[in-house]
C-alpha cells in the first residue's frame, strides 16, 4: 500500500537560479533551434554593424564635421576626385579602406575604431579652423603616411597594382620609377605624398628629412 505521507514528485523540476547551475544544466532546447537562433542573431548583429560602418564611411558623413570640409575641398581639385575616366575616390577609400579581400574586414573595423580620435578632435576644437588645421596638418599627415606604410599602401593598391600596370602606357620617367620601386620593394606612399590634399611633405626637410624627388612633383 502506497505511503500517502510521502510528498508527490513535482511534475516540473525547479529551474536552477544561479549562473553556474545554469551552465551545468543543458538547455531544454533542440540543437537545431539553437543553431537557427544563433544564425539569425549573428546576421542581425553583423548586418547592423556593417550597415553602421558603411553609413559612416560616406563622405557626406565625414564632412558633417565642418573642419573636414577643408581637406575635402582640396580633394575635389585633384585627379583622385575628377578625371577623364570618371573614377572618383571618397574619404573612406583612403582613410578607412581595407583591401578587397574579405578577410581584411577586421582591419576595416580597426580603422573605424581609430577614427574615433577624429570625433574627439571635433568636440575639443583642436582643428576647427583653417588656421588650426594647417598648424596640425603635418602631424596628421605623418600619422596617415605611417599607417599606409605599415599596411604596404593597401589603400592605394585597391585601385593601383604593380601586377596590372601597363608600363608601356606610362611616361618614361614613371616607368623607371615604378621599376625601381619594385626592385627596391618600396610602397606607394614612399613616393606619392601630397597628391590628394595640400602638399606638406616638403616640410619634412625642416625636421631633417628629405623627401624623394618624386614627391616634389604634384600629380596632374
Amino acid at each position: 500500500m502506497a505511503d500517502d505521507t510521502q510528498p508527490a514528485a513535482s511534475d516540473t523540476e525547479q529551474r536552477p537560479t544561479g549562473l553556474l547551475s545554469r551552465l551545468r544544466q543543458p538547455p531544454r532546447c533542440s540543437m537545431l533551434r539553437m543553431l537557427v537562433i544563433g544564425v539569425i542573431f549573428g546576421v542581425v548583429v553583423w548586418g547592423g554593424l556593417n550597415t553602421g560602418m558603411e553609413y559612416t564611411n560616406r563622405s557626406e558623413f565625414c564632412i558633417s564635421c565642418h573642419e573636414m570640409t577643408i581637406p575635402y575641398e582640396e580633394l575635389k581639385k585633384t585627379v583622385h576626385f575628377s578625371n577623364r575616366v570618371g573614377t572618383s575616390t571618397a574619404c573612406a577609400d583612403c582613410h578607412v579602406a581595407s583591401s578587397k579581400n574579405p578577410i581584411d574586414y577586421g582591419r576595416k573595423f580597426t580603422m573605424k575604431v581609430l577614427a574615433a580620435r577624429d570625433v574627439i578632435g571635433h568636440l575639443s576644437g583642436i582643428v576647427d579652423t583653417p588656421e588650426k588645421f594647417d598648424a596640425h596638418r603635418l602631424e596628421m599627415a605623418k600619422r596617415v603616411w605611417q599607417k599606409m606604410k605599415d599596411s604596404d599602401s593597401k589603400e592605394c593598391r585597391n585601385c593601383h597594382n604593380f601586377d596590372t600596370m601597363d608600363l608601356s602606357k606610362q611616361k618614361k620617367r614613371s616607368q623607371v620609377k615604378h621599376e625601381e620601386a619594385r626592385e627596391d620593394r618600396k610602397t606607394c606612399i614612399d613616393c606619392h605624398k601630397g597628391i590628394s590634399h595640400k602638399p606638406v611633405h616638403q616640410d619634412l626637410e625642416e625636421e631633417g628629412g628629405s623627401p624623394p624627388a618624386a614627391e616634389q612633383k604634384k600629380e596632374g
